[in-house]
């Protein structure tokens, strides 16, 4: 062992070795708080401090390996709802997911500081029934493969492949793949993927080159 290894030794046993032990506790707290429903985990996952998941029903979450759940994350997964976690996803911090249908999110997906994803949006228009007695709206929710999405957002509709949500957003409506959105409701205000793959609509939107330094087409 060398004299780097040495210095970086009390780090490896304290926090990094310490914390995939303390994932492992949280990890069999989970599944012993959750015979009545299904939940599984491929190894290695990684829950972090602060890790919640409330399913009272017959609810199921599945998360794939290499996942990992940094800090305060929170699931919460009504009647028969499922939640699906891909490969080597990572949620950061303050992050929480509610489902009543299916929210599925691809593989390596990021999703950043307090995003909420939910699968129900509440109704309010009948005047002669209270707001809260009024239920929800529901519609099944799918995030691609490799999506970003940064601090804030909601998201209550679907993310494609690749696409990238701006902080803050609220994506009310579909984001086709390669797409960047952003505001309140989310629109497109670029396409980075494939020329010939840009939905109709777009195409003004298309950025030439690869890296960060894209020029608008349009």
């Amino acid at each position: 062992m060398n004299g780097e290894q040495l210095r970086r030794l009390p780090w490896e046993l304290t926090h990094r070795r310490g914390a995939m032990l303390a994932s492992r506790v949280r990890e069999q707290i989970v599944r012993a708080t959750h015979l009545h429903c299904t939940v599984r985990f491929e190894d290695p996952v990684y829950l972090g401090p602060g890790f919640r998941l409330d399913i009272p029903q017959n609810g199921t979450l599945i998360v794939a390996r290499h996942t990992q759940f940094r800090l305060g994350f929170y699931c919460e997964i009504s009647g028969d709802g499922t939640v699906t976690v891909g490969e080597g996803c990572a949620f950061t911090y303050y992050c929480h997911v509610a489902c009543t249908t299916t929210i599925s999110i691809g593989n390596r997906c990021t999703i950043a500081k307090s995003a909420l994803i939910v699968d129900g949006s509440h109704r309010f228009r009948d005047l002669d029934i209270p707001m809260l007695q009024q239920g929800y709206d529901y519609r099944p929710i799918t995030i691609g493969d490799d999506a970003l999405i940064h601090a804030n957002c909601t998201v209550i509709n679907d993310v494609g492949e690749r696409s990238v949500i701006a902080a803050n957003a609220v994506v009310t409506k579909p984001i086709p793949a390669y797409c960047v959105a952003a505001g309140v409701p989310a629109r497109v205000i670029e396409y980075f993927g494939p020329p010939e793959q840009c939905p109709p609509g777009l195409e003004h939107l298309i950025v030439r080159g690869r890296g960060n330094g894209f020029e608008a087409v349009g």
